[in-house]
């Protein structure tokens, strides 16, 4: 029994001492956090979506902290929360945040299955990713959409989804908060996050992303760019730039004045606003006007006649004899098996008549001869 008592006051003992040690070394190095942290990170949303660059909520909340003790918050933005979050943020710290304008993903490809015919089919992980990594997808063309749907899976806010009657993705612009997750799941950055105009979020975009020449992108997709630098010639802002065989909308510039949008031969540049997506039909050529008749002098010269021209003659087929008989292999394929015991006599063999001339011969020919 005293062993057992000496035992439990040693560990009593030990435990009293390691929690003295714990206590003290925790006041002496213990780190101290700024109270604001806390207090910005309850009005922020708490998505943790990462589109405002930091790894969740509590790294934004930290970020702003810092940013407010240098002095200033510019190009920190909540984008699920948006202007009214940011100025809650900004109350908290006293400071003043400047408005940061409106953002959303934008899908430059309109390759439908009507545009864009599948030429194969894709059997493997039904994965955009890997999809692109292991080969060109369903489709003739190598930077279209490949409708997987990676950019479905990465929202959290149910804001894009595949319509399974094009295979193209469509973004609903009232629930979008621009927070990038679609356009970081894309592996050939077709999604795009870009500045749009006031609540409706209007825009202009160019809805492909093919680099190939005019004439090999028409073949893989009939709303291709052809880089005919129409849109970029109509466009008096400059916000309208051919790069690489495809025309691109600078979004920081464009007026939302639609001359690009009219003067877009193929239909490749789209309206997009909340009420949806419209597109312009392609043009069709146009049938070149009948030249008029042009009068000199007084009056007009009659127009001349044209002669008839003859009838073609009734062509007439030339029949060809030939009084050769026939060989016994050929008679049996024309006409089966016959007595092949007395084959046919074969065809007499040409002769030619000779013929003499007593004409002299020129001096080049005797030359030639031997003969002088």
């Amino acid at each position: 029994m005293e062993v057992i008592l000496i035992a439990v006051i040693v560990l009593g003992a030990i435990a009293i001492i390691l929690v003295c040690s714990i206590f003290g070394v925790g006041k002496k190095f213990a780190v101290k956090e700024d109270p604001r942290i806390g207090q910005v990170q309850e009005v922020l949303p708490g998505a943790n979506c990462g589109g405002c660059g930091f790894p969740g909520c509590g790294g934004m909340a930290v970020a702003c902290v810092k940013a407010a003790d240098a002095g200033s918050l510019e190009g920190l933005n909540c984008p699920v929360g948006g202007a009214d979050c940011m100025k809650k943020v900004a109350d908290i710290l006293g400071m003043e945040v400047a408005v940061a304008a409106p953002k959303a993903a934008f899908v430059r490809c309109n390759g439908t299955c009507e545009n864009r015919p599948k030429v194969n089919v894709y059997d493997g992980v039904k994965s955009c990713r890997v999809a692109n990594s292991t080969s060109m997808g369903e489709t003739a063309c190598a930077y279209g959409c490949l409708g997987c749907g990676d950019c479905e899976a990465a929202c959290q806010f149910d804001a894009i989804k595949v319509n399974p009657a094009t295979g193209i993705p469509e973004v609903d612009l009232q629930k979008c908060t621009a927070c990038g997750a679609c356009a970081k799941a894309c592996p050939r950055s077709i999604i795009e996050i870009r500045t749009v105009s006031g609540e409706k979020k209007d825009a202009f975009v160019v809805e492909c992303m093919n680099k190939d020449k005019g004439a090999a992108a028409m073949k893989v997709c009939a709303n291709a760019c052809i880089a005919c630098k129409k849109c970029e010639n109509a466009c008096g802002s400059d916000a309208v730039h051919v790069v690489d065989n495809k025309a691109y909308i600078n979004p920081d510039a464009c007026v939302l004045c639609g001359l690009c949008y009219e003067a877009c031969p193929r239909g490749t540049i789209a309206s997009v606003s909340v009420k949806g997506i419209e597109r312009k039909p392609k043009t069709k050529p146009t049938a070149k006007p009948a030249a008029k008749p042009v009068a000199s002098g007084a009056a007009a010269k009659p127009a001349a006649v044209a002669k008839p021209t003859a009838s073609a003659k009734e062509w007439k087929p030339i029949e060809i004899k030939w009084n050769a008989p026939l060989m016994p292999s050929q008679q049996i394929l024309l006409a089966g098996p016959k007595d092949i015991s007395n084959p046919v006599a074969p065809a007499k063999e040409a002769q030619f008549e000779p013929k003499r001339t007593d004409a002299p011969l020129p001096p080049s020919q005797m030359i030639l001869l031997g003969l002088k």
